[in-house]
């Protein structure tokens, strides 16, 4: 694995979580859908939900092929290093990170679930490097910790909430609200990952409103394949803008292959690759 080229981290931070649902409305207002196509859509998407368990545990697997390079999401737990993209830490099974945000509300989430954890002394180093990239307060002891946290059950599970709250949960009901199915629920989910929510051009808000400036959504009666095809070409754009993310793959041999294949419900089997290194999920 190449770490500059297999994590990536977000610009997500703690405020921005908060606001993520008004954004996320706020950027699909400028359009109603019909009321046959809100029916459609919602009929079409209640059937094949990436909340299913199934198909959720097919988008943490094509999200690791991506971010550490293995389908294992689950051996991801103990995970961290500094990746040199200025945004500190990245660590676990999302990429939380110490200059973002999403890492704090990691361990203090953590810490509310089970005081005097091994973590939960680093809160006010973890208060203090956020928005930068120092490790001042952490360093190796931080690092050895979070992987002695990383077998703990309660952490993992915190790993698993925090994932939901910020990422998961609401990518997936703004794409149901945009009458997309499983498909085009795990291309909001991956881009989320990678570029945060919020409002600004690079972030998860800002590449669905540049999508939706050139097709509609299905819930606004427009073709879903036009309408994915025009968000994953919103996004290239703006991962060409980072070196970190200029490895455009994810997209381009992975979630462009479904989006050809018409596999909307995104039913196995799937075959696909990133950064040249191949990947199927057969069941």
């Amino acid at each position: 694995m190449h770490p500059s080229k297999h994590r990536t981290a977000r610009a997500a931070i703690a405020l921005l979580v908060g606001a993520l649902p008004l954004t996320l409305a706020a950027a699909g207002t400028g359009h109603a859908a019909t009321p046959a196509a809100a029916g459609a859509s919602t009929v079409a998407v209640a059937a094949v939900g990436l909340d299913d368990p199934a198909k959720k545990e097919i988008a943490m697997e094509l999200v690791s092929s991506a971010e550490n390079s293995s389908l294992d999401w689950k051996a991801q737990y103990k995970y961290i290093e500094d990746i040199g993209d200025g945004r500190g830490y990245t660590a676990g099974i999302i990429g939380f990170c110490s200059g973002t945000g999403d890492m704090l509300e990691l361990v203090q989430h953590y810490t509310d679930l089970k005081s005097g954890n091994v973590l939960a002394k680093y809160l006010p180093a973890l208060k203090k490097v956020n928005g930068s990239d120092s490790h001042s307060g952490l360093g190796s002891a931080f690092v050895n910790d979070w992987k002695t946290a990383a077998k703990d059950t309660v952490f993992q599970q915190a790993q698993n909430d925090e994932r939901d709250r910020v990422y998961f949960n609401p990518s997936v009901k703004q794409a149901k609200a945009d009458g997309l199915r499983a498909l085009g629920q795990f291309v909001y989910y991956d881009a989320i990952v990678m570029h945060g929510p919020g409002t600004s051009s690079d972030s998860f808000g800002g590449i669905r409103a540049a999508a939706m400036k050139k097709a509609k959504t299905p819930a606004q009666g427009g073709d879903e394949a036009t309408y994915l095809n025009a968000f994953l070409d919103a996004r290239k754009v703006i991962m060409k803008q980072e070196e970190a993310h200029a490895d455009t793959s994810r997209v381009d041999t992975e979630q462009r292959v479904f989006l050809n294949a018409k596999n909307f419900d995104l039913n196995p089997p799937l075959k696909w690759k990133v950064y040249g290194d191949p990947y199927q999920i057969n069941a």
